[in-house]
This record gives structure tokens, sequence and C-alpha cells, in this order.
């Protein structure tokens, strides 16, 4: 079991979270209670964890910079800048078909 002195310190959308080592940017965000980051092109419809094996697209976050990361294939690591794009996702596909 962990302890704080072990938890992962990253940062979402400037907010100072904490997870247990060995998660993923996806897992660390839903543990922290945060379900959506993204938004789709259309329609502006949330999008967080779907399949959870990286095939479908929809937990798509901007990471230390690097964009259109899959959270839930991404390890976390202390100090990470995780960004989502709920708010403004023009760029984000709708479908894992846009994606490739």
């Amino acid at each position: 079991m962990s302890t704080l002195d072990d938890a992962v310190r990253f940062t979402f959308d400037g907010r100072d979270l904490t997870a247990a080592p060995g998660q993923t940017v996806g897992a660390a965000l839903v543990t922290s209670g945060v379900t959506a980051w993204r938004g789709t092109r259309k329609e502006g419809r949330p999008r967080g964890l779907f399949c959870g094996i990286g095939v479908c697209f929809d937990c798509l976050v901007t990471v230390d910079g690097v964009s259109n990361q899959r959270a839930c294939l991404v390890d976390l690591c202390d100090g990470m800048d995780v960004r989502g794009n709920l708010a403004d996702d023009a760029g984000a596909p709708d479908s894992a078909e846009e994606a490739r």
C-alpha cells in the first residue's frame, strides 16, 4: 500500500494532484475524480477514459507539452504537467479513424 511519502505529484490543468506510483495518467486522473478532460470536435461531448488499452483515442491529453498522448498508455511520472482540452478541442479527433 502506498503512502503520501511515495505519492507521485503532478499537475492537471494547473491543479496540483497526487497519485499512487505505477499508475497511468488516465488512472491517476480518474482516481483523482477527473472523468472528462477533452471534448469531441464536432459537438464538444466530454471524453475521458473509455477503453483503457489505447484503442479508442478518447483519453487524449497533452503531457509535458506533447499533445495527443493517450492517457491510458502514458505512465505517470513525478512532476508531469498534464493538460486536457475540455473547453476548446478543435484539433482532437472524434474517433480513432480521424486520429490516424
